[in-house]
């Protein structure tokens, strides 16, 4: 489906490179190097999981807050007690829900020993839905596979691409069949229609003003 590349192009120029993932509060615009190490890696499984069910600023806080109790470190989240980590991610939301979640993931980290997870074994994670999965998968592991959330799902059947109806892994399967399989371009993408999203979509009706509809 050519329009999916148009669009693509279409967001860039409107809103440029994103350069997701924000590692350490950095926003690392035509950078594709992160992460750089292991610590990055966790990080970025870690605002993965927080970001559920909230939004961005809210996690940073939260990313912050672990750092500064020295417990952004899986060996850390293992024997750290539940009320520590909990006063920590407070900001992010359902801290007690994503406390176990950390706890599951961090004890399955430490056992990939630097090898890349597969999507089914990240599905297998108590806490680990598609999205979050998708978004471990492409931002810390840089596997092209592409993120679906509620703003991709708003903004292509408010453009007739999709229907509301579609799951997950059908528009999963429809941007990975003609958007091509490139790491790159995937973060690029699921970043600009998260930005356009929140300009064009956050309040209803959505999409009025929208740009990538064409006037007649």
């Amino acid at each position: 489906m050519k329009k999916l590349k148009e669009i693509y192009q279409k967001l860039m120029i409107l809103h440029g490179p994103q350069g997701w993932w924000p590692v350490k509060g950095s926003y690392h615009k035509r950078n594709f190097n992160y992460p750089r190490n292991n610590d990055e890696c966790f990080e970025i499984c870690v605002g993965a999981i927080l970001t559920q069910n909230t939004a961005w600023t809210n996690v940073e806080m939260a990313i912050e807050n672990l750092r500064r109790a020295k417990l952004l470190n899986a060996n850390k989240i293992m024997q750290s007690k539940d009320e520590l980590i909990q006063t920590a991610i407070r900001p992010s939301g359902y801290f007690n829900q994503k406390t176990k979640k950390l706890k599951v993931f961090s004890i399955f980290y430490k056992t990939l020993k630097g090898r890349k997870p597969t999507r089914n074994e990240l599905l297998d994670l108590w806490g680990i839905g598609p999205e979050t999965a998708d978004s471990i998968l492409l931002y810390a592991y840089g596997e092209p596979t592409f993120v679906i959330d509620a703003y991709t799902k708003r903004i292509f059947s408010h453009l007739k691409i999709i229907d509301e109806s579609w799951t997950y892994d059908e528009i999963k399967e429809l941007f990975e069949s003609y958007v091509p399989q490139d790491k790159n371009v995937y973060q690029e993408y699921h970043a600009l229609i998260v930005e356009h999203a929140k300009k064009y979509y956050s309040k209803k009706p959505y999409g009025t003003d929208c740009p990538l509809i064409k006037k007649k």
